[in-house]
């Protein structure tokens, strides 16, 4: 039975998510989806904070360190995708500043671990073929190319690393002996993080009771990424191999050209654990390789207890410039609706509020729902089988989940 959303009565909420807003058109679509997907149906209970590209200039980036906090405070976060800036964007939006990745600073801040995992729709079929189950992509949070530090060189001369001690002990390397101009990079991590990202990717495998892969490249970085590696082989083996095989499921190390050769000739339903970049570039191959990039969940797991939802896709730029000229865009929202519904389920779970729990749950049915009966956007429609009924534009494709979302 249909019914008017001015007859429903709206969900409570106890405590607070912390919503992270963002850029372009996954900006427009954020609004779009609490206009016509939240608030009809939740008395929505947000901390707000504005990411957009020209916020985050104004606040010279304390808006970002202030949403990370209040992740840590609250428990739950949801962001929106957010624009990294470089020197195009710095002209096109007249910044005063080149900021880092606003992804990378609060990943920093909360630590842990991102999980990526494909939105599985019956009438999408991954363009692998062997794939039958979901591949989970576990990414370090931490560290590496997105905390580095990097130098011009102007000219011929020795660049070197070097540590100095607390104590006042040294130690130093060349990294290269330049025989022109170019350019170097430094980069770092923590053991610590690195534990608590194997711990996080063990945990997650047998909650699932799925098998776990870790890739580095240890042959090549023998100290860095071997340094992953050992770390991971010493906690498995202390805390988690019995576990593991009483689970029925097993732990494989292979190096990161191995695994992306292995994973292709897979048939899923594994986690495969990777490095913060080879995370970032792997998440994005399976997602579009299992029908589109706005068909992923991403959730970054802090080892303190706190989660942060997101939309695992950029912020769509030229469908952003499209709108801008009038046009109304088929871009796929469904990413940002389950980062979404996921905030809101973990708060329901942290909270004990079934009914928010309950909420959670049917907006991800009538999303999959709506898709799987035909209803679609246009990345989805080239390659659903059968043919979609129709292609919808973003507004057209939420307002068809609205309407099954009031029926169930």
């Amino acid at each position: 039975m249909e019914y008017n959303t001015a007859e429903i009565k709206k969900i409570t909420m106890d405590n607070p998510i912390v919503e992270i807003d963002g850029d372009e058109m996954t900006r427009v679509l954020w609004a779009l989806v609490k206009e016509q997907l939240l608030l009809p149906f939740v008395d929505l209970k947000t901390e707000y904070y504005d990411l957009s590209l020209e916020n985050r200039d104004a606040t010279d980036d304390q808006v970002t360190h202030d949403a990370a906090h209040a992740i840590l405070k609250h428990k739950v976060g949801v962001k929106c995708a957010t624009i990294t800036s470089n020197n195009a964007r710095k002209a096109e939006y007249n910044l005063k500043h080149l900021h880092p990745s606003p992804n990378a600073t609060i990943r920093a801040i909360l630590d842990g671990t991102v999980f990526r995992k494909p939105i599985i729709v019956q009438s999408i079929q991954p363009t692998v073929s062997t794939w039958k189950k979901p591949i989970v992509i576990a990414r370090h949070a931490y560290g590496d190319v997105y905390k580095n530090a990097e130098l011009s060189i102007p000219g011929p001369g020795k660049v070197e690393l070097v540590y100095t001690g607390k104590d006042g002990t040294e130690q130093r390397i060349v990294v290269a002996d330049m025989k022109g101009p170019g350019v170097v990079q430094g980069m770092h991590n923590l053991d610590d993080s690195i534990a608590s990202f194997a711990r996080a990717c063990f945990l997650y495998a047998l909650e699932e009771k799925i098998d776990m892969w870790f890739a580095t490249k240890d042959t090549i970085s023998k100290i860095y990424d071997g340094r992953f590696k050992e770390l991971f082989q010493e906690i498995f083996e202390k805390e988690f191999k019995d576990l593991f095989e009483k689970a029925g499921i097993t732990y494989f190390y292979t190096l990161i050209d191995d695994a992306v050769a292995r994973v292709v000739k897979s048939e899923g339903g594994f986690l495969w654990a990777c490095k913060n970049y080879d995370g970032d570039v792997m998440s994005d191959m399976i997602a579009s390789a299992s029908g589109s990039l706005a068909m992923m969940t991403s959730v970054l797991v802090s080892p303190n207890g706190a989660f942060e939802y997101e939309a695992a896709h950029g912020t769509v730029q030229q469908h952003y410039y499209r709108w801008k000229r009038g046009e109304k865009t088929s871009t796929n929202p469904v990413a940002l609706i389950f980062a979404w519904s996921g905030a809101l389920a973990k708060r329901a779970n942290l909270d004990g509020n079934a009914e928010l729990m309950q909420f959670a749950q049917k907006l991800e049915m009538a999303t999959l729902r709506t898709i799987e009966e035909g209803d679609m956007t246009g990345d989805l429609a080239k390659l659903a089988n059968p043919a979609p009924l129709q292609v919808l534009d973003s507004w057209e494709f939420v307002q068809a989940i609205q309407k099954r979302l009031k029926t169930l």
